[in-house]
Formats: structure tokens, C-alpha cells, sequence
């Protein structure tokens, strides 16, 4: 909720702070690199020292950005807090390894497709969320009602949540994360700029060019390191690489519903398409997105355990590319929009709960935390470039009365479908392969590789 609640009040809080536009984008932004960044460093102290200190930790900081927020009296402190709270971006790959370490085998593939959902559930209610907040109170509160509930998170943690006996001790690798800190932030810099500078700019394409290159030279680093900060054997496993793939594309379609569903209906009726819906109103066309994910998640961690994770991501790609063509092609009424959000809710919950899912049948449990990290930075990273794109092309067919045309929102919902639609593709790549299995094929290729 955290990282998307935001994004409808972002017009709101640039015009209490007297903030230019730039400069709130980062409010957005600056969660978006922090987590990024964070999230595989944590997920690595976290196999070294214990998942359920480091969550307990991951927590308090959240906890202190929150506060931040909701104390925030300026833009800078604001975007401070922001990148404070990215810390709650390790939350996900921590409790994928403490469910894996602490569940019966038969139990876990169910418990991970529900905090894998909750990615999505979150998100989408924060959107729907944003508009009541704001009407009744002020853009504060976004921050003040998550704060009671992470508070009380953390200290249910420390209560009720047992220390997982799987570590693998060693030290965490400073300059790995450095370098993957780099390539993240000049990507991403370079992406979310483009709303402001255009994708044909050459400051865009210098920086992606230049995280291009830190790239290259933290794939080289983490190969020759003894105790790298991820993996690059493990990565190279054709059953993580092809996941990462899947869960870029997938993220890369849901983060574009958030912008494209509430732009579409807010659009003004005389417009044609639009249905000329207030803030509040935007959110609730993704309600009927956030109930279907709290409904299919169980199911889906249900189905796991009896056909497998692989044909539960094909479903679930599947199932969202219908849902953006739906968007595309019959948005003439609004129910036609709820259809279709209901349809993306449900393949969302498929697939983010098998994602998870397949990265821990093909890891080794002290890798957990570490692998999975990686696989929500891809959904991340994903989300970043297709939330962009998406807005490109709307910005694109901008005509009289600053409108943009119902061709340009039809071209975007057919490019998230056809990122679902690739990531279905992705999917049949991921082998068939039991967890002993795989675990086995990892430690071969270590060994191999020392």
C-alpha cells in the first residue's frame, strides 16, 4: 500500500508542499530506487544472520520512515521518509524464506502464494484507498493508518514468528552491493525520467547506457567473488533466469494497470471514451482487481501443491493478457471495465503466487531470501519500464484540451497484454523439475564453478 497509495495524491501533495512536479515524483521515485536497492542486500543479511531478526528490523525502519512521512512538513523530508520506508521492500523475500524454513513441505507452496498475492493486493488497494483518504482528511493520513498496522506488525513479529534455522554464515559483500546499487539507480533514473524528458532524450539513453555498463561490471565482480551478494551461478539456472524474465514482464502489466485503469476513467466524458470519474471513483475500478486476488491467492497456492507452480504462472499470464485485450478492445461501458480488472486481479494472483513459488523449488533453502529478493527487484524493474512506456504512449496522442486520444490508451493496454503475453511464453521456458531436484542441479553447478 506504501508504494502505491501515493501515486493519486502525488497533484495534491505537490500543490501543499509548493513543490514542482520534478521534485515530487521523487516522493514516488525515491521509494521505488530505495526498495530496489534494498531489497536483495537485506534478503542476504537475512540468510547470514537470522530472516526474523532482519524482518524485525526491516520493520523498525519502516516504522521510523512512516513516522517520517506523516510527520513531513517539507518535499525534502517527504522524499527522505520515501526512501527510509524502501526498507519494507525486504519484507516479501524474508517471509518467502522464514514460511520455507518453518512450514510443512505440504503447506508452504499455499503460504507463499498468499504473501506473494499481498504484493498485488496491497498495490491495488492502496490506489482504491488514496481517494477516500484524502477527501476525509488530508494526504498525511496516507501515511499515519499504514503506521498503526507496522507497528503492530513488528511487534507480532517479535512475539510470534520463530527464528529460521537456515542461515549460511559469511559477510556480506560491500562491493556487490555497491555496484548493484549503481546500475539500479542510473536504470531506473534513467526510466523514471523519461515522463519529464522523453524517451528520445539523450540523457535517458545516457543513463541506461551507463547502467548497462555497471551491470556488466557487477555480473563480472559477483563471478569472480568467493562470497558474493547474489549468486551468479544460481542465477544462471535456467529454472531462475526464465522466472526473472516472467516476473519482469508481469510486473511490467500490472504497474501499467495502476496508471492506465484510473487515467482512462478520470478522463472526462466528453472526451468520448472516458467516464469522467473523481479520484475516488478511479480507485474503485480496481476493486473488483484487489477482491479477486484475496479470493484466487489460496486457490492458487491450493493448485500448486497438486499440478505445480509452472502451469499456475502459464494460467495467470494468460489470464492478465485477456484481461488488458478486454481493456483494449470493449471499454464502452463501465462494467465492461470491471470485467476486466476482475479477470487481471485473478491472473495477477496466479501468477505472483507462483513465481515465488518456483524460485524456492529451485533454490536451496540458505538462498532463499536472497533469490527471491532478485525475482521481486524483476517485478519491480519491470513494473518501472512498463508503467513508463504505458504512459508514453497515452502522452503520445495528447491532442486539443490536453486529451490524450482513445487510441493511445488502446495501444497501451495492448502493450501490457502483450508483456503478459510474452511472460506466457517465458513460462514454458521454466523446467520441470522436483525441489530435491533442483537443489541438487545448484549445488553440481557450484561446485563445478569453484
Amino acid at each position: 500500500m506504501l508504494q502505491s497509495t501515493v501515486a493519486p495524491a502525488l497533484p495534491v501533495i505537490q500543490d501543499e508542499l509548493h513543490a514542482s512536479a520534478s521534485a515530487t515524483a521523487w516522493v514516488f521515485t525515491g521509494y521505488l530506487l530505495s526498495a530496489s536497492i534494498l531489497t536483495p542486500i537485506v534478503g542476504r543479511l537475512g540468510d547470514m544472520f537470522g530472516k526474523e531478526r532482519t524482518l524485525v528490523i526491516s520493520l523498525a525502519i519502516l516504522c521510523v520512515g512512516v513516522l517520517m512521512a506523516a510527520l513531513a512538513k517539507s518535499i525534502g523530508m517527504l522524499i527522505l521518509a520515501r526512501v527510509v520506508q524502501g526498507s519494507g521492500g525486504a519484507i516479501f523475500p524474508l517471509a518467502f524464506g522464514i514460511i520455507r524454513d518453518e512450514f510443512p513441505r505440504e503447506r508452504s507452496a499455499q503460504g507463499i502464494a498468499m504473501i506473494s498475492a499481498i504484493l498485488g493486493i496491497g498495490g491495488g488497494l492502496g490506489i482504491v484507498l488514496a481517494g477516500p483518504i484524502i477527501s476525509a482528511f488530508d494526504y498525511h493520513w496516507l501515511f499515519w493508518f499504514p503506521l498503526v498496522v507496522v507497528v503492530a506488525a513488528t511487534v507480532a513479529t517479535v512475539f510470534f514468528v520463530p527464528e529460521s534455522p537456515v542461515k549460511s554464515p559469511g559477510k556480506v559483500d560491500w562491493l556487490g552491493a555497491a555496484l548493484l546499487s549503481s546500475w539500479l539507480v542510473l536504470l531506473l533514473l534513467g526510466i523514471t525520467q523519461t515522463s519529464q524528458w522523453g524517451w528520445g532524450d539523450l540523457r535517458v539513453w545516457g543513463l541506461i547506457v551507463a547502467a548497462a555498463v555497471m551491470l556488466a561490471v557487477w555480473i563480472r565482480v559477483e563471478s569472480r567473488t568467493r562470497e558474493p551478494l547474489v549468486d551468479m551461478v544460481m542465477m544462471r539456472i535456467r529454472g531462475v533466469w526464465t522466472v526473472n524474465a516472467a516476473a519482469f514482464l508481469v510486473g511490467a502489466g500490472m504497474y501499467s494497470s495502476f496508471i492506465l485503469v484510473p487515467e482512462f476513467t478520470e478522463t472526462p466524458v466528453s472526451s468520448g471514451y472516458g467516464y469522467g470519474s473523481s479520484v475516488t471513483q478511479a480507485g474503485l475500478f480496481l476493486l473488483p482487481a484487489t477482491m479477486m486476488m484475496m479470493i484466487v491467492s489460496p486457490i492458487a497456492g491450493w493448485l500448486t501443491g497438486r499440478i505445480g507452480a509452472r502451469l499456475i504462472l502459464i494460467a495467470g499470464c494468460l489470464t492478465t493478457t485477456l484481461s488488458f485485450t478486454l481493456m483494449a478492445l470493449a471499454h464502452q461501458h463501465q462494467f465492461d471495465m470491471y470485467v476486466a480488472t476482475a479477470l487481471m486481479g485473478a491472473g495477477i494472483a496466479l501468477a505472483f503466487s507462483s513465481l515465488a513459488n518456483l524460485i524456492v523449488e529451485t533454490v536451496p533453502p540458505e538462498q532463499t531470501a536472497v533469490a527471491t529478493g532478485m525475482n521481486t527487484v524483476m517485478r519491480t524493474l519491470g513494473g518501472a519500464v512498463g508503467g513508463q512506456i504505458g504512459a508514453s504512449l497515452i502522452a503520445g496522442t495528447v491532442v486539443a484540451a490536453n486529451l490524450p486520444t482513445e487510441s493511445g490508451f488502446t495501444l497501451a493496454f495492448l502493450f501490457a497484454g502483450g508483456a503478459c503475453l510474452v511472460a506466457a511464453l517465458a513460462s514454458l521456458a521454466v523446467p520441470l523439475r522436483s525441489r530435491a531436484a533442483a537443489g541438487s542441479a545448484v549445488a553440481v553447478a557450484a561446485t563445478a564453478s569453484d
